[in-house]
């Protein structure tokens, strides 16, 4: 098995896609107007236009309205891409700071309120963790 992508369904999908653009450094695949796709060696961000929903099932997802995911991503120097995204992030969680597991970690919120964790290891426990994963 493997772990393909995570999707986000959103009301305005252009809107992410710019702000995951800047994010993730990375440029969107736009196959069709309502889904978009930033590739990264690592994972898949998906992002899909709550007009898709009806094909997974009418209700089966809610643009805006996600409590309990946290889209986490593992970066060389915390501290540099807080002061690279200030511009561009409404809603700062958490600045940086060393977490009791060792890592250092900022949390911010996307257009849509979800949750994502820019994370590197600092501690040599933490660091060790995290050798040999892509």
């Amino acid at each position: 098995m493997y772990f393909a992508s995570v999707r986000i369904i959103t009301d305005d999908v252009d809107r992410l896609v710019e702000f995951y653009e800047k994010v993730m450094g990375v440029s969107a695949v736009r196959p069709a107007p309502v889904f978009a796709e930033l590739v990264l060696p690592s994972c898949t961000l998906a992002i899909g236009h709550s007009q898709t929903v009806p094909l997974f099932g009418i209700g089966s997802a809610v643009a805006a309205d996600n409590h309990t995911v946290i889209l986490e991503f593992r970066v060389h120097d915390v501290d540099a891409e807080y002061e690279r995204l200030k511009p561009f992030v409404d809603e700062w969680v958490k600045e940086p700071t060393t977490m009791p597991w060792g890592n250092r970690a900022v949390l911010f919120r996307d257009p849509d309120g979800n949750l994502i964790n820019l994370f590197q290891p600092v501690t040599e426990e933490a660091i060790k963790r995290f050798s040999g994963r892509g």
